[in-house]
């Protein structure tokens, strides 16, 4: 086996400095997109609720049988 090479400080400390930077910058990306998409759900639950109404109309009126 190859004995392991010496890696050098600078390297080292560019190479953790790079990654708490990037967990930093996802950290902050996701605070801000969290808020985007529970609008964008509850919006769809909306939109959803409304479609299964009128779904639920449409096969009643499909049936014959008076709206209750």
């Amino acid at each position: 086996m190859i004995p392991p090479v010496q890696v050098s400080p600078l390297i080292k400390f560019t190479r953790y400095s790079a990654l708490l930077v990037g967990m930093i910058y996802g950290k902050k990306r996701y605070d801000y997109l969290k808020p985007i998409a529970e609008e964008e759900r509850r919006v769809e639950a909306e939109e959803k609720k409304k479609r299964e109404e009128l779904e639920r109309i449409a096969k009643e009126l499909a049936e014959g049988s008076p709206l209750v």
